[in-house]
């Protein structure tokens, strides 16, 4: 598993990537193409660890009001013993391979500490967001092994570890969400129809763009950066792609109203439902 820097295997894909994909991205020279795909693939690793922390603050928020014997308790418990394993994996990854990267973007890395306190006081918002920062890491991951997992073993090891684990949380989220989203008001779920789609699209930018940092480190021009996150429609295609199963989710709440439609629209973020957990994004694929 040793980590070679120079692997023509960081390169980033043009299906999977929005920067990947871009033409400014592509006339690089191959080893500045490299350069580029090791910063970006590694500090999309270390923004992982820190969305895992986050969500590890918050389901300890939510645990310690709940009674004896509840089975949420087991579960979440378990659930944040593999995300603590996951930050070290991540956390590991980036450390070997001996590039200094940042994470997240800074108003997020600010905002981090206090997100967690969602879990307390309204853990379905919180759930809410454990899945809008979950969903776009899990599509990205799966997408770059669908390709063909033409990526550096150490980085390939870690996702499908990541991928295997996860699927047990997002599972859980939803199932949570279809339990606790009917026992609220009305106006819980009037708000809920305009919030969900614009967390969704807050925290996949968040998590998915690179912080301004990158572009002045490489020499990314601006309008590459809003082209690639998320202007042209082959970035849009991505964006939408990650939030199938999202959108299938919102009609099964109830939250697809006329309102909450448009506001998907608004955000770029609405398309087909999702027929199934884990459906490929053949479209943006066929895009690219």
């Amino acid at each position: 598993m040793a980590i070679d820097l120079d692997d023509p295997r960081w390169v980033l894909s043009p299906n999977v990537d929005p920067l990947g994909a871009t033409a400014w991205y592509q006339a690089q020279p191959l080893a500045r193409q490299i350069e580029i795909g090791r910063w970006r693939t590694l500090n999309s690793v270390k923004v992982g660890a820190a969305f895992e922390s986050i969500l590890i603050r918050g389901l300890m928020a939510f645990i310690m009001k709940l009674p004896n014997n509840s089975p949420e308790f087991r579960y979440a418990l378990h659930e944040m013993t593999e995300e603590c394993n996951h930050i070290q994996m991540f956390q590991e990854l980036v450390n070997r391979s001996g590039v200094d990267v940042p994470g997240m973007r800074p108003l997020f890395r600010r905002l981090s500490p206090y997100i967690g306190l969602v879990g307390q006081y309204s853990p379905t918002a919180f759930m809410a967001g454990i899945l809008a920062g979950e969903e776009p890491i899990d599509h990205f991951q799966k997408g770059l092994i669908r390709e063909g997992a033409n990526i550096p073993p150490a980085v390939l090891r870690t996702m499908q570890i990541h991928i295997a684990e996860e699927a047990r949380h997002i599972s859980w989220a939803h199932e949570f969400l279809k339990t606790h989203m009917p026992e609220r008001s009305w106006r819980m779920k009037a708000f809920a129809c305009v919030a969900f789609p614009l967390t969704l699209r807050w925290l996949a930018h968040e998590i998915v763009a690179p912080p301004k940092s990158f572009g002045e480190e490489f020499g990314v021009p601006r309008e590459v950066i809003r082209d690639a996150f998320w202007r042209s429609p082959h970035s849009r295609k991505i964006l939408s792609g990650y939030f199938g199963e999202m959108r299938s989710l919102s009609e099964e709440l109830g939250l697809m109203n006329r309102v909450g439609r448009w506001v998907w629209k608004r955000c770029g973020i609405d398309g087909e439902a999702a027929r199934y957990r884990g459906v490929p994004d053949r479209e943006a694929v066929a895009l690219a």
